[in-house]
């Protein structure tokens, strides 16, 4: 659960990195790209860990997998009510075959 708890932590502080200077077009591009090199770092303060611990219990492709999941929900949040967005069907049939891959990649066969 921890594993799991980091890597939310985790995938917040990357969103807003990646997307949160979306809301703010007009400011510089050096601006925005030094703001989220700073959120970054904070990241990497959680999926490090996350990983370290993670990986006693889970292989490498399910911790890429449970970090995609949890990626994918984090943005759909973000998305909605950061940037206003709404989800189409599309995005949800996207993201349940998504939760097919996950299936298959914790399945023991």
């Amino acid at each position: 659960m921890r594993t799991v708890l980091l890597l939310v932590v985790s995938n917040i502080f990357m969103t807003f990195a990646w997307y949160g200077h979306l809301k703010y077009r007009n400011s510089p591009l050096w601006l925005a790209i030094l703001a989220s090199w700073m959120i970054a770092s904070l990241e990497y303060c959680f999926q490090v860990p996350a990983n370290r611990i993670g990986y006693q219990h889970f292989s490498a492709a399910q911790l890429k997998t449970i970090q995609e999941v949890i990626t994918l929900v984090v943005f759909s949040v973000f998305s909605v009510f950061y940037l206003n967005e709404s989800l189409k069907w599309n995005h949800l049939v996207g993201f349940a075959l998504i939760i097919v891959a996950v299936f298959f990649i914790f399945k023991k066969w």
